[in-house]
């Protein structure tokens, strides 16, 4: 019926092995999550945003947020399109793949997407969130946690199916469209196609850390502003309308903590996945005939690509089930509401735990049983982290109530006590992710096969974010809660109704720590797979690009497409007797601190301009504290959005360009080295700044809810400026790291070309000593 198709399907047939059944679950899984977002979303958006007072500030809130995401996308539009003009010039100069510039701009594109998406949801359901906890506490979790899931499920579900829609473009299509391109059609394609796909990854983490940056300056701008002037110096209550800047505080809450969360996450979802893929076609082609048990490289290669895809696709399809689980009882104090939420997370773990088994022996993997004890070990780092976290964040526990009780004594005090509890906090994630990785290595077979043990590692972290789902719908819901909070508090609803929704929303600082947590943690072992994908692009330069099929290590000639690891290491004298490896290491823990630095004093800056703002408002408005004046909340908005812009472009262009110059300079040595200073800075620098921040925020809700005096106490007001200083440390500074780590290993990847084409990859001090 349909000759022309028919040619074409049997066109593809002779040259590509079919792609093992249970990779097209990632496709549909995908499908499903995006079904299941909107289905959250249209139930979301039939209940009632209550009296007209509450729709009016909700409305107020929307259009901020949308104009500051507007303004902020046209920004990003532009270093987009100044990446991309570089990009299609490597390529021009073949120091880069010709379909790198395009995978690059679609990851960006839907890493924006999810973030969009998920502040119009966000800023849709906090008004109906307020009124359903007017009904009942389970009622306003619900709300929520539903519109909290829409971006859980939005980013998984964009994520995956942007993976697998390029990889069936580069693996059938492009052979016959383009049949003159890298890809060759007689050869393994495998390579090259999952070292394209890392591209699409930068485009990824760009994006995400221009949104992290810009929503968390903008974000705390407000935060601090209103509570330094309003709950401190005018001793007025939290969202109350008489303070200018608390609708530029409800913006932000949605544009840090949910688009910028958002497009965080994804980030690291798709980079997990986009790594290990990698890393399992590499491990492929140095494991031997023996170990490929009478499979070609190809089918092999199939195979553990596969693997990663079908974990993702079980992880989304056991996130929906358990947001379907969480129920609480109206009497649910903080533990109560946390062991809700943690009972949706710890059954999708058990269920990816069982299900994954004999998918692994389904698809037939040499190693199946090794590869499932990783997904279990990264399960359990998972798990660890996120308890972690909890105990040192929630005011359940004791290192919280410890900071509410020094707060009692002065604010200096509560200052010490939190800082104390950060860097503690980081002992135990760091123990678990470190057991992790060793045991990850070992078990895959690291000993044998380096690449292989890496691939073990990966997908632990694939294993770690396959509920992202989940955990993402948990994090989203805490700043709904929290803008449902500030509409009740303005709308003048009844008190128990803001009661409610503090309890939601403390509950909410600690699912966002946990997932803050998740993201760090999940970087450290991405990292550590990127690594090695970074080494087998620099292979991929040497042999397609520059045409090098073999080197001289010592008096050896070895096959670059045969190099292990190890010849690598040596071929570019990567030690730590190498002064560009030591320059690399210092490097990259500089731009650690440096990165926090600026990303800090950037929300310093526009706080104080908010500040100054706030109180210019209350001494020439006077009537604005009487309540017979209204305050100016669109010049507050318009301060934060202006000053998230401006400050966010410096830090975002400092972890881009970074790598390339340490590459030029000092070549393939001084970017591992690079890499491995900024991976373990900024994991440990990270979780010490995220956690200190968020058990500073819950121990003023502590005393919030009565303890050492209550509002108003001098031990609430020490509480609150921990909160402040905290803030930018949780919500900026914390999180942005988690990009950096990443962003700067897709950088390296994506550039390699352009390095290796400095003195072979030994860079211009290489060249200059030799």
């Amino acid at each position: 019926m349909y000759p022309l198709l028919d040619i074409f399907a049997e066109k593809i047939s002779s040259i590509r092995e079919p792609i093992p059944l249970m990779w097209w679950l990632g496709p549909i899984a995908a499908v499903i999550a995006l079904i299941f977002a909107r289905l959250f979303y249209q139930q979301m958006m039939k209940l009632s945003e209550g009296t007209e007072r509450m729709q009016f500030i909700a409305q107020a809130v929307r259009e901020g947020a949308m104009a500051y995401l507007s303004r902020q996308y046209r920004v990003v539009g532009i270093v987009f399109a100044v990446l991309f003009f570089i990009f299609l010039t490597l390529a021009y100069f073949k120091l880069q793949n010709s379909i790198v510039p395009f995978a690059f701009i679609t990851g960006g594109l839907f890493s924006g997407l999810c973030g969009f998406i998920g502040m119009k949801t966000a800023t849709n359901a906090s008004a109906r969130t307020a009124f359903a906890a007017s009904k009942s506490l389970n009622d306003g979790l619900q709300v929520a946690l539903r519109a909290g899931a829409v971006m859980g499920l939005v980013v998984v579900g964009f994520a995956l199916l942007d993976i697998t829609v390029w990889f069936v473009l580069l693996y059938y299509l492009f052979p016959i469209l383009l049949p003159e391109s890298f890809i060759s059609i007689a050869a393994n394609p495998l390579p090259q196609i999952t070292a394209v796909m890392l591209s699409f990854g930068m485009g990824a983490s760009t994006q995400a850390l221009f949104a992290r940056v810009g929503g968390g300056i903008y974000t705390k701008a407000a935060d601090v502003g209103a509570d330094l002037v309003g709950k401190v110096e005018a001793n007025i209550p939290e969202d109350d309308p008489r303070n200018p800047a608390t609708i530029a505080d409800n913006v932000g809450d949605n544009v840090g903590d949910v688009a910028g969360m958002g497009a965080d996450l994804y980030e690291s979802y798709a980079g997990s996945i986009l790594a290990t893929s990698a890393l399992g076609v590499a491990a492929v082609g140095l494991s031997g005939p023996a170990f490929l048990d009478s499979r070609s490289e190809l089918q092999a290669g199939l195979v553990y690509i596969s693997t990663p895809i079908a974990l993702a696709a079980i992880g989304i399809i056991l996130s929906i089930l358990a947001i379907y689980l969480v129920r609480t009882r109206e009497d649910a104090d903080q533990s109560a509401l946390i062991s809700a939420l943690s009972r949706g997370l710890y059954l999708s773990s058990l269920g990816i735990a069982v299900i994954s088994l004999p998918i692994l022996f389904l698809l037939a993997l040499p190693n199946w049983l090794a590869i499932w004890l990783c997904i279990l070990a990264g399960l359990v780092v998972g798990i660890v982290v996120g308890k972690a976290t909890e105990y040192y964040t929630s005011h359940a526990f004791q290192p919280t109530r410890d900071i509410a009780a020094q707060a009692h004594t002065s604010p200096a005090t509560a200052l010490i006590e939190g800082l104390a509890v950060g860097m503690e906090s980081g002992g135990l994630p760091i123990s678990a992710v470190v057991i992790g990785i060793i045991f990850s290595y070992y078990v895959a077979g690291g000993a044998e096969n380096l690449l292989m043990g890496l691939f073990g590692v990966g997908i632990s972290a694939v294993a770690m974010l396959s509920t992202l789902g989940f955990t993402l719908a948990t994090d989203a819901y805490g700043p709904i809660a929290d803008n449902a909070g500030g509409n009740a508090q303005m709308a003048g609803l009844d008190k128990v109704v803001r009661e409610r929704t503090d309890q939601l929303d403390a509950v909410g600082n600690t699912t966002a720590a946990i997932g803050k947590g998740f993201a760090i943690g999940s970087a450290a072992l991405t990292s550590m797979a990127l690594l090695a994908a970074y080494l087998e692009e620099v292979r991929l330069v040497l042999m397609e690009l520059r045409g090098i099929k073999e080197v001289t290590i010592g008096n050896q000639v070895i096959s670059v497409a045969q190099m292990t690891m190890q010849n690598f290491m040596e071929y570019y004298n990567v030690t730590l007797l190498n002064p560009a490896v030591l320059a690399g290491l210092f490097t990259g823990v500089g731009t650690a601190f440096i990165f926090s630095s600026m990303t800090m004093r950037a929300v310093g800056r526009a706080a104080a301009g908010m500040v100054e703002e706030v109180r210019r408002q209350f001494h020439e408005i006077p009537g604005i504290l009487e309540g017979t004046e209204k305050p100016d909340y669109a010049r507050c908005v318009a301060i934060s959005t202006a000053a998230a812009q401006k400050e966010m472009i410096a830090p975002a262009l400092a972890a881009i360009i970074v790598p390339v110059v340490v590459g030029v300079v000092f070549g393939i040595a001084g970017v591992l080295g690079l890499l491995a200073g900024t991976l373990a800075t900024g994991f440990a620098l990270a979780i010490t700044m995220s956690n200190a921040g968020g058990a500073w925020d819950n121990a003023k809700k502590y005393i919030e809810i009565g303890e050492f005096g209550g509002k108003g106490s001098q031990a609430h007001k020490a509480a609150v400026v921990g909160d402040t200083v905290g803030d930018p440390l949780k919500d900026t500074a914390g999180p942005s790291l988690n990009i950096l780590i990443k962003l700067m290993s897709m950088v390296s990847v994506v550039f390699a070309g352009l390095i290796v084409a400095f003195g072979n990859g030994q860079g211009l001090i290489g060249m200059f000593l030799h």
